[in-house]
């Protein structure tokens, strides 16, 4: 079985091949580690690999882990599970990013919650770009509006847009919903909101999502291994 080291290097140079595959700069994409389910120690071990950034996708376990890895100086926590109103004070009191803000009521909760003395929170809006009744995110058509109030609230910086397209076997599906986040980024930058961050991209599609312009893959099961166990203490959306 390979080492998470090993595991870690692999995923590392599916990315670098993808960017090189793309025409794009080496350093354009950023791998987030999802660490959902999986105990701290495997984090800190991934962390003295090299590893920088981690994603959470529960805010108990965001919490419980930060504060127990708190003395890993550079760790960098990303929040990128649905959220919850009354969970938005956790993620403005410990994470450095956002990436599934999709209501305006939540980013003025992370606005007004978010510690005086840490930098501003780094914010990505979540866009629905399947179109399904079920799937978390604003509507591409609402996408503008939300975006330009956002932009302006204190202790926030609008960084960039995420997406979860729907689970698909399609290829050529998973690049016309990447790319449409893609495009939607280019729509707001015509309209003078110049956003760097596309979060898209997990274990089994990162490379089509970078072909189609992602800076940050998020990607769990690939350097961690296929997780066994749900966590439901979230309660509903």
């Amino acid at each position: 079985m390979a080492t998470i080291f090993e595991r870690w290097q692999g995923v590392l140079s599916r990315v670098q091949t993808a960017v090189i595959m793309a025409h794009r700069p080496t350093d354009s994409v950023t791998l987030l580690a999802v660490s959902k389910t999986f105990p701290s120690e495997a984090i800190a071990e991934l962390y003295h690999c090299g590893q920088r950034a981690f994603g959470e996708n529960y805010v108990q376990e965001l919490t419980e882990k930060s504060a127990a890895l708190s003395h890993l100086a550079e760790l960098e926590w990303h929040f990128i599970g649905p959220l919850q109103s009354n969970k938005t004070r956790a993620v403005a009191e410990h994470a450095a990013w956002a990436h599934s803000v999709d209501r305006l009521k939540i980013a003025e909760r992370l606005s007004a919650q978010r510690p005086n003395h840490l930098p501003p929170l780094q914010i990505c809006l979540q866009v629905n770009v399947s179109g399904e009744a079920s799937k978390s995110g604003v509507a591409p058509e609402q996408l503008a509006e939300l975006a330009q109030t956002v932009r302006g609230l204190p202790r926030l910086q609008l960084r960039g847009l995420m997406c979860i397209p729907e689970p698909t076997d399609n290829v050529e599906l998973l690049a016309s919903q990447f790319r449409l986040l893609a495009q939607l980024q280019h729509q707001l930058a015509d309209n003078g909101l110049l956003l760097d961050t596309l979060s898209m991209g997990m274990s089994a599609d990162l490379e089509t999502a970078i072909a189609e312009g992602a800076t940050i893959v998020r990607v769990g099961t690939a350097l961690f291994g296929a997780r066994t166990t749900s966590n439901s203490h979230e309660g509903p959306r």
